[in-house]
């Protein structure tokens, strides 16, 4: 029975002195354990000497000598040792950045490996290259033939008309660094640079920063402190605006370009193709709820209007929960007990998974400066998985946490089926896997308290948490998103001004005049680093869509 409820005091609950620590100053208990991946930074210099000697073995053995299936096949049995320590070094660089963006050293290391990774790249890009060159017989000879590489050997097939001549596609691997660059300074510019002020509100000064506004201030009850911190944070965010739309554009330019080279009509096909997914899937996904939601959503605001007796429904008033003096709190010891009970459905190893999750460090639960936002879940190759979220103590956190669990449970089981080559997921349906913890976490809760008011907070916040999120937030980013691709596949830039026109346009079509866009809303477009991992942010929608007929199903039939 669940049992954990609180009564909000009124007012805030922030003061002067609830500012965020520095990374050095928090519990350990409450950090990832990096050493999952190499006990020491010895451990990783070693394993990148080792992948560094056999990526030369593997020049003098295989270049220019790949003739048949079987000679593929060896290589690639050779390339995958060398592939598994890319993910394990990477990882174990880039994670200790990821959680304090003024660790110089962490920046330096990481910064080294993935130079090192980068010219490995290129020094095997031979590799797809031949093989791409072998007579489509041979390759489906090796395609027949192989074992954990065969999603691998039929993507190479499936990419041949779109490779570039061998050289070209060594210079393009050697790029990687460059090439990832715009993404870094947006990372620096966001974690690192930006310095917030205190804000006040009611005749009080109140601390903020990029975590405190999106965890916390979001959903203060207090409305007069809720929105001064918004117009805070976007009068803040608004002084970095060019620089960030300048690193955008840099990120579209470079995909257009590449798009160009190698044989798309424009980068959206580029990015489709790579995802296996059609043009009309993703259109369909983004147009149909942009029209088929917006009126519900628009209700859902006016609602949200009339519970808390606004004087008008702002941008700012979006994230307010359904019962405001009702917040359950949780520790993490219960938000343990919850997941293991709500995801129990998922059968003994998937508990016994999560439980490793908890027991070994798996998950930052930490709040600091130069932590990144939101949260994530980053799963080197049969080395469990690393979750990144910031804990508020609220019922909410369990779910962000099932949900990230979910990503941990599904690389966990294609990492042990699957060599490191197959265990690529298709964006369409990545997110299914996490979505889905939260639908059942949800159910789970719902069935074990008979209280109306936690019933109904429990439906509220899969309301206003896993699907406005996923198909709210993240749609009408894919919407801006496809609008910014356009500009660019036409030959044109995008600026600060025309990205921020593009977000506001967005939002008057979805919220119509249920919702004030007050200024700083058509910033929104600076808050989402998933505009530098290709088409992104639309697979939220259709993976939750996914993952709502697979709980029906795991529910009606069973474990």
């Amino acid at each position: 029975m669940i049992e954990d409820s609180t009564e909000l005091q009124k007012g805030s609950k922030f003061n002067m002195e609830e500012k965020l620590c520095m990374r050095n100053e928090v519990d350990q208990a409450l950090t990832w354990d990096l050493s999952l991946i190499y006990p020491t930074d010895e451990a990783l210099w070693a394993d990148v000497q080792t992948m560094q000697q056999q990526a030369a073995h593997m020049v003098d053995t295989y270049r220019g000598q790949l003739k048949n299936a079987e000679q593929v096949l060896n290589c690639l049995s050779d390339y995958e040792q060398v592939r598994i320590i890319m993910e394990h070094a990477g990882s174990y660089a880039s994670l200790a950045v990821e959680v304090d963006y003024y660790d110089e050293e962490a920046k330096v290391r990481a910064s080294k490996v993935e130079s090192i990774l980068t010219e490995t790249m290129s020094t095997l890009s031979f590799v797809e290259s031949e093989i791409a060159l072998l007579p489509e017989q041979v390759l489906q000879e090796a395609i027949a033939q192989a074992g954990g590489c065969k999603v691998y050997l039929q993507d190479i097939l499936a990419q041949k008309p779109h490779m570039l001549n061998p050289e070209a596609e060594r210079v393009v691997a050697a790029m990687g660094h460059t090439i990832h660059a715009p993404y870094e300074i947006y990372n620096t510019l966001k974690l690192a640079d930006m310095k917030f002020e205190e804000f006040e509100a009611n005749g009080k000064r109140y601390p903020l920063g990029y975590s405190l506004f999106e965890d916390d201030y979001e959903y203060e009850p207090d409305t007069r402190i809720r929105r001064a911190a918004f117009a805070a944070f976007s009068q803040k965010i608004a002084q970095y605006q060019h620089a960030t739309a300048a690193a955008f554009n840099a990120h579209l330019q470079q995909e257009r370009v590449m798009a160009r080279l190698r044989g798309f009509a424009d980068l959206e096909e580029m990015d489709l193709f790579y995802q296996k997914v059609t043009r009309k899937m993703y259109d369909r996904q983004i147009d149909l709820i942009m029209e088929k939601l917006a009126p519900h959503m628009r209700k859902y605001a006016a609602l949200i209007q009339k519970i808390h007796h606004l004087d008008r429904m702002t941008y700012a008033d979006l994230k307010l929960p359904i019962d405001p003096a009702y917040s359950p709190d949780v520790t993490i010891d219960k938000a343990r007990q919850y997941i293991e009970q709500g995801l129990s459905v998922m059968g003994d190893d998937y508990v016994s998974m999560v439980r490793e999750a908890f027991d070994r460090r798996w998950i930052d639960f930490a709040k600091n400066q130069g932590k990144s936002t939101g949260g994530f879940c980053e799963s080197p190759y049969q080395k469990g998985s690393f979750i990144l979220l910031s804990w508020n103590g609220k019922m909410s956190d369990v779910f962000t946490l099932a949900h990230e669990l979910g990503h941990a449970g599904h690389f966990r089981a294609c990492g042990a089926a699957q060599s490191v080559f197959d265990t690529q997921v298709p964006n369409y349906f990545v997110e299914a896997p996490s979505t889905i913890n939260e639908l059942l976490m949800a159910h789970y809760m719902i069935r074990q308290n008979e209280d109306p008011r936690f019933r109904r907070w429990v439906l509220a916040n899969m309301v206003s948490n896993t699907y406005y999120h996923n198909f709210v937030t993240h749609l009408l980013e894919a919407a801006y998103q496809r609008e910014a691709n356009r500009i660019v596949s036409e030959g044109r830039s995008v600026q600060a001004g025309t990205l921020s026109e593009i977000f506001r346009q967005v939002l008057e079509k979805f919220w119509g005049d249920a919702v004030e866009l007050t200024p700083g809303a058509e910033l929104t477009w600076m808050r989402q680093p998933h505009y530098y991992m290709g088409l992104y942010s639309y697979s939220y929608s259709a993976s939750l869509t996914i993952s709502t007929q697979m709980c029906k199903r795991i529910e009606n039939v069973g474990q």
